[in-house]
């Protein structure tokens, strides 16, 4: 069975026994139940090595591999941002999260872009990488309601290599993401807050301390009548357009490291 029928096939009320976002695989999988076989790692051209590690056979997207086409709009820069475009000019990372995550989750997603984001305003390479947070939820997440929400969690968007993507509507978004992405994403219409249980509150607790609502597992945000379960998804992509490191459970990898890699990444 691969791991989209899995995901496929667990319930609403299964998944609704989680609090708002799944940190990690493990949250649904178990933590100690490896995933069956030993993924095929792409054959593009990448700056990383090959990873060392048994990642099975996910249906995202892993190393090596060409990313999906993409095109989703930002509606605070009035662009259009396009894989297409980004391809021979910049590599970026790219998330997905909805500003209403109740458990610190998300904001520990944008946590890692934002260090990437200040590392690359540091040591002069913004124009080498771009940094890209869509929305699954943008019927919430309006431009004012982005706005806000990157000024909350300290995203510099004069920088002009941040870009947030909004769909149309959550069913676009949603149905999408699990097409382009395979990350499969459930909606759960309980109105039940995030509490935590999902045993990840955001990770990385040495570079949370001047987040102002990210990764400590609370926040005052009205998280509203219905809060989504996902996997904690971050790409790495290069100039080439090809995925040099997936990183499934982004609320735990260190931010050190996906640092080290996209420096490496974009020749640093």
């Amino acid at each position: 069975m691969d791991r989209r029928t899995y995901l496929g096939g667990l319930s609403t009320a299964g998944l609704a026994g989680v609090a708002g976002c799944l940190g990690s695989v493990e949250s649904v999988l178990g933590e100690d139940e490896p995933e069956p076989g030993r993924g095929n790692w792409g054959d593009g051209q990448t700056a990383l090595e090959t990873p060392t590690e048994d990642r099975g056979d996910p249906v995202h997207p892993i190393y090596g591999q060409e990313m999906p086409s993409f095109s989703f709009p930002d509606p605070l820069t009035g662009e259009t941002v396009s894989s297409s475009d980004l391809e021979g000019e910049k590599s970026y990372l790219l998330t997905f999260f909805f500003t209403s995550c109740p458990d610190g989750v998300c904001p520990a997603l944008l946590l890692r872009l934002r260090r990437a984001q200040a590392d690359a305003v540091e040591n002069g390479y913004v124009d080498d990488l771009d940094l890209l947070a869509l929305t699954f939820d943008p019927e919430r997440d309006t431009p004012e309601v982005l706005e806000e929400y990157a000024g909350q969690q300290g995203v510099d968007l004069e920088v002009g290599n941040w870009h947030f993507l909004r769909p149309e509507d959550n069913e676009t978004a949603q149905a999408t993401i699990d097409e382009k992405f395979g990350m499969k994403i459930e909606r759960t219409d309980d109105g039940t807050e995030g509490d935590g249980t999902d045993g990840n509150d955001g990770g990385d607790h040495e570079n949370d301390s001047d987040d102002q609502s990210g990764g400590n597992g609370h926040d005052d945000h009205d998280h509203g009548a219905y809060t989504f379960t996902h996997i904690a998804l971050i790409f790495l992509v290069n100039e080439h357009g090809v995925v040099e490191r997936s990183y499934p459970r982004g609320t735990t990898v260190d931010t050190s490291k996906v640092l080290q890699d996209v420096r490496t990444v974009v020749g640093q």
